[in-house]
């Protein structure tokens, strides 16, 4: 895909990271560099002023006073740029001090950074797209009630202020997007960087629905898992959760149990598939459901690791034999101590991710991009090819 480009960019190509999503727009702008350098070895009709360049990253600032007030600068011309502007808003590791004291930096804090950065571009940008892997305030994303509605109204400030297009991934709940109908909205999928993972580190799975099973852990990420069978040739299982509407703890109402919907599972690997782990519980009572039916190798994926409350007990699982793998990306901010896990597996978007904004620059359709299918089929016939060799 390299060298099909034959459109002349949008505009000049620019990175802004957000503080606190270096290392990943690192990564991907070393892809786009090399991508880049390629392309013009090989043709000279993309010879356009700034197409390739040593560094396509804009440094952004964002200070703070010691009243905890802030401001956004860019310290560099972005006049007639291709903005790309990523913020992780689930990176709580940053910090800030407020009247002497060590705050650290919540979701809210890095939006604001976010919007502060789109001020100081100052409407002089030829478009601007804001990569926002997590989705903020996505957990809040409908009303049921005299409450709130964060994420809509974040979409609608965020294209208030110029944002032309928001890309994110695995969106909670996809339907978000009718708040801005006149806007770009993409969100993306992981399914293949997933698939292709988890092959790599298991090559001795069997890809059928006589041996592997893909496994919802509750009604909402029914949707991703029955996308994950079609193209995996696998069954599906539902889990659903009973609750206790009686009660409220930490937000919301407790879980009572999880009750299974689906074929047996014994004998079988099983895959469960989610868009984040928050705590991780739910994730975990389903592992362990499912071990209990007497099930084979379960592996757990979700696009976000969160780990709200830390990994003793992901742990205690995995030494218990509940649990043999857990894969999430590396979208978002991730600690040594997560990295260091035995039966942790990164899944790195860098490549994908830099396709996309690659593809986007040059105007064209991500269409194929944004679904994988044939790209799955093609990863799956080579390992089962692979396999079939080695046995």
């Amino acid at each position: 895909m390299a060298n099909t480009f034959n459109t002349i960019p949008v505009g000049r190509l620019g990175l802004i990271p957000v503080e606190g999503c270096m290392p990943l727009m690192e990564k991907v702008e070393k892809i786009l560099i090399e991508r880049r350098r390629e392309r013009m070895d090989q043709s000279d009709a993309l010879s356009v002023s700034g197409y390739k360049r040593d560094s396509y990253i804009i440094e952004a600032k964002t200070p703070r006073f010691g009243s905890g007030e802030g401001k956004g600068e860019i310290t560099q011309s972005v006049r007639g740029d291709d903005l790309y502007i990523m913020v992780d808003v689930c990176n709580y590791s940053l910090t800030y001090s407020l009247c002497g004291k060590v705050n650290h930096m919540s979701p809210d804090d890095h939006f604001s950074n976010l919007k502060r950065v789109i001020a100081a571009v100052g409407g002089k940008a030829r478009r601007i797209t804001v990569i926002m892997p997590f989705l903020y305030e996505s957990r809040q994303h409908r009303r049921t009630g005299r409450e709130s509605m964060d994420c809509a109204l974040a979409l609608q400030e965020l294209v208030s202020m110029g944002v032309d297009n928001i890309l994110t991934f695995d969106a909670h709940d996809p339907r978000i997007q009718n708040a801005i109908p006149l806007n770009g909205f993409e969100n993306v999928q992981c399914s293949l960087q997933f698939i292709r993972t988890l092959l790599e580190v298991e090559p001795d799975l069997q890809i059928d629905s006589d041996h592997m099973m893909i496994i919802s852990p509750d009604e909402g990420a029914m949707g991703r898992a029955v996308y994950y069978a079609n193209n995996m040739g696998l069954d599906v299982g539902m889990f659903y959760k009973r609750r206790d509407y009686t009660k409220i703890v930490n937000g919301c109402n407790p879980i009572v149990a999880h009750e299974f919907l689906g074929s047996s599972v014994e004998g079988k690997d099983v895959l469960i598939i989610d868009d984040m782990i928050s705590s991780g519980d739910s994730m975990l009572d389903v592992a362990r459901e499912l071990k209990r039916r007497k099930a084979g190798k379960v592996f757990v994926c979700a696009t976000f690791g969160l780990f709200t409350n830390g990994m003793a007990k992901f742990d205690m699982y995995y030494e218990e034999g509940l649990i043999d793998r857990v894969l999430t990306t590396n979208l978002i901010y991730q600690k040594e101590e997560l990295l260091s896990r035995p039966y942790y597996v990164s899944v790195d978007i860098s490549r994908y991710l830099a396709l996309i904004i690659d593809t986007l620059n040059h105007d064209i359709s991500i269409h194929d991009l944004l679904h994988p299918e044939m790209r799955i089929q093609q990863v799956l016939a080579e390992y089962r090819e692979k396999k079939g060799k080695n046995n």
